[in-house]
């Protein structure tokens, strides 16, 4: 129940001199059910059940419940006044009755008031009238896509104005231009769940001014599938209204995200990155996962991995058996020390599983009472439930409404929100935990190997997005050094602020590649190689991947949108490494690369100059990894049965040789 008010009546006579006796009293709620919103109004005696609610499908008229009394029937006349009421005794001659129903139906009312009781989804809502301030009781009648209008219901305990807050949290309502007491509802995406599959109907306003506010929750939502809908949002609310140039989109977007310049090498105090030949990219290959073996001969007898550079290599070119991830993740993410031992981790996991149930047990214990008057916990909690509802369910791990699976991401996810209560919970970071908790298997495990990951990941979810804003400038900044054509063809349709890629950086990649496949995605890059930021790298590599489909068919703004958008589980994730990992050997070979691009990658820029008399080697720059160390950059490729290449020792690339 996301809303309920008692007090709030049905005047079954429309008369001057109405007879308050006559006046129905009942319960108003806004009730979420099986992902749909419902608007339920029934008498004051009336009991609600809502196991039984059902919900409305197109045609609302199968949950209209009420039939006129024969007496009501025969007290018009055509002198009624022509006030709220008269238009409501306009389909008073018609009975509506409820469809037969899969979930059954509630008991049926045998008394006068019943009758009056309806419900409706909010999907089927199509407009609501006011009444004029300080003109009596405060009045509501809603109008239903169908042209159903149903009984006025009078505010007696109060005004309608919070009842109308909790629809706006559902729909976007805006005033009619004929008629200022018409709000007009604009639906949103019928469930998170269903956000993905269906794109409804939604006019500009309510999309951009939810994407200024709430740039998570749409993009998560609907701005992540973006076909002709999009240009469409564009427009007026005049149908007649033409479409708008896409420069006015794109300065909208660019608006959307305060701050974000993408184009910053013309502002005084950036570099100008001129074209610079990068040379051919070298060929890459990749070798088989990571087994137990591998792992267990890199340990030694108290459990302390011997040479944690090559293990990273190993893990970098080819991921992990599964059987082993739920060990080596806790060391890639930062929750077990690589060089602790079995004792030392064992003493830890102890600590750290009374300091979780030490924090679960502050919001278990939290009443209802004290919830109502903790409005962010109360939110927090919302946006937790709703997110998980529509979890990925293709996994066995979380399938089903109850699967043990989905209370314990519920529950992490609260909990979190103790660990760090200043962030709580942004949309998209259920997308973050859900792999790493099937992969853990294990409640405490997967809270503390979450929490590492957010503070990886933190900068995506913060208030400002300081975070995205940074990401999308420095993938700006490494796709003009990698093709600078591309970008001046992307930036004349309007499409160099890259907002395409927004839901690659903010969840990196989830939703982008199968469940499978974000496993090995992720555990190479929680590696830290070959370079930093490789996750830009993989950016670029699917950018390049299409860049010919995009010039040659000289897709458009809206086309490349929607061309991106349908990437999503289509990518060959080994196809996509290889790539990625040959760019940055590419990047890395240039002999003039530039100063802000070495700062992204984490690549020191040499003091000496191409032109320079020296007899030091000609390369402009060497890798600075300072978490660790990357393999020769003249031998890019581990040998596939794993043999070990020693570390550059020197800053001569003439040196970087295998050992």
């Amino acid at each position: 129940v996301l809303y309920e008010q008692d007090g709030v009546f049905i005047h079954p006579s429309c008369g001057k001199n109405d007879d308050q006796d006559n006046f129905i009293s009942g319960v108003l709620r806004v009730i979420e059910k099986e992902n749909e919103v419902i608007v339920d109004w029934r008498p004051q005696d009336d009991t609600l059940d809502t196991s039984n609610i059902l919900c409305a499908g197109k045609d609302s008229s199968s949950v209209v419940e009420w039939t006129p009394a024969p007496k009501e029937k025969s007290s018009r006349g055509a002198d009624r006044p022509n006030n709220y009421e008269a238009e409501w005794d306009m389909v008073t001659t018609v009975s509506f009755k409820k469809k037969p129903h899969s979930n059954g139906d509630a008991s049926n009312h045998t008394n006068g008031e019943s009758t009056w009781s309806f419900l409706f989804s909010l999907t089927d809502l199509k407009s609501i009238k006011q009444n004029k301030e300080g003109m009596g009781w405060s009045y509501l009648v809603f109008c239903l896509k169908d042209d159903v209008k149903l009984p006025a219901l009078h505010f007696h305990h109060g005004d309608s104005k919070l009842f109308i807050k909790c629809l706006e949290n559902h729909v976007v309502l805006r005033e009619s231009p004929q008629d200022k007491l018409i709000l007009l509802v604009n639906s949103q995406n019928k469930s998170l769940s269903q956000s993905f599959e269906n794109l409804l109907d939604e006019p500009s306003y309510g999309l951009l001014q939810k994407w200024k506010k709430d740039p998570y929750t749409v993009t998560m939502g609907r701005f992540s599938k973006v076909t002709n809908y999009i240009f469409d949002s564009f427009r007026l609310s005049d149908p007649s209204t033409q479409r708008r140039p896409p420069s006015e989109m794109a300065d909208f977007l660019n608006d959307a995200i305060p701050g974000l310049k993408i184009n910053q090498q013309e502002e005084p105090g950036f570099e100008v990155i001129t074209r610079i030949d990068l040379g051919k990219q070298p060929e890459v290959s990749r070798r088989e996962p990571v087994s137990l073996e591998e792992w267990a001969k890199n340990m030694d007898s108290e459990g302390r991995i011997l040479d944690v550079d090559y293990i990273k290599q190993l893990i970098f070119k080819g991921g992990l058996c599964h059987t082993l991830r739920k060990e080596a993740w806790k060391f890639l993410l930062g929750y077990f020390p690589w060089n602790s031992t079995k004792e030392e981790r064992a003493n830890l996991q102890k600590r750290k599983t009374d300091e979780y149930f030490r924090m679960k047990l502050q919001w278990k214990s939290v009443s209802e009472e004290q919830e109502k008057r903790n409005s962010r916990l109360r939110d927090y909690r919302s946006l937790i439930e709703k997110d998980v509802n529509r979890t990925d369910r293709t996994n066995k791990f979380y399938e089903g409404e109850d699967n043990p699976g989905l209370i314990l991401l519920h529950d992490i996810l609260m909990t979190y929100c103790m660990y760090d209560f200043d962030l709580g919970y942004v949309q998209g970071m259920s997308d973050l935990l859900s792999p790493v908790l099937y992969v853990m298997e294990n409640e405490v495990d997967a809270f503390w190997c979450f929490v590492s990951y957010m503070d990886q990941m933190h900068q995506n979810f913060e208030e400002q997005m300081q975070g995205m804003k940074t990401q999308l400038i420095q993938l700006s900044t490494l796709l003009r050094l990698l093709d600078s054509g591309f970008c001046s063809y992307l930036e004349s349709q309007d499409s160099g602020y890259l907002y395409f890629c927004f839901r690659w950086l903010l969840i990196r990649f989830k939703r982008e590649f199968s469940f499978q496949d974000i496993l090995r995605l992720w555990e190479v890059m929680w590696t830290e190689l070959p370079c930093q930021n490789f996750h830009l790298l993989l950016c670029c590599a699917i950018l390049e991947s299409e860049k010919q489909q995009i010039m040659d068919k000289h897709y458009g703004f809206n086309e490349i949108l929607k061309h991106i958008n349908e990437l999503s589980m289509k990518i060959d994730v080994e196809y996509i490494l290889c790539k990625a990992e040959a760019i940055s050997m590419q990047m890395m070979n240039c002999k003039e690369l530039p100063q802000a691009v070495s700062e992204i990658l984490g690549i020191e820029s040499s003091s000496v100059t191409p032109d320079s008399d020296t007899g030091e080697d000609e390369s402009g720059a060497v890798l600075s990894c300072p978490t660790s160390l990357y393999q020769s950059i003249s031998t890019p490729v581990i040998a596939a049965n794993g043999t070990r290449e020693s570390p550059p020792q020197t800053s001569e690339v003439q040196n970087l040789a295998p050992a």
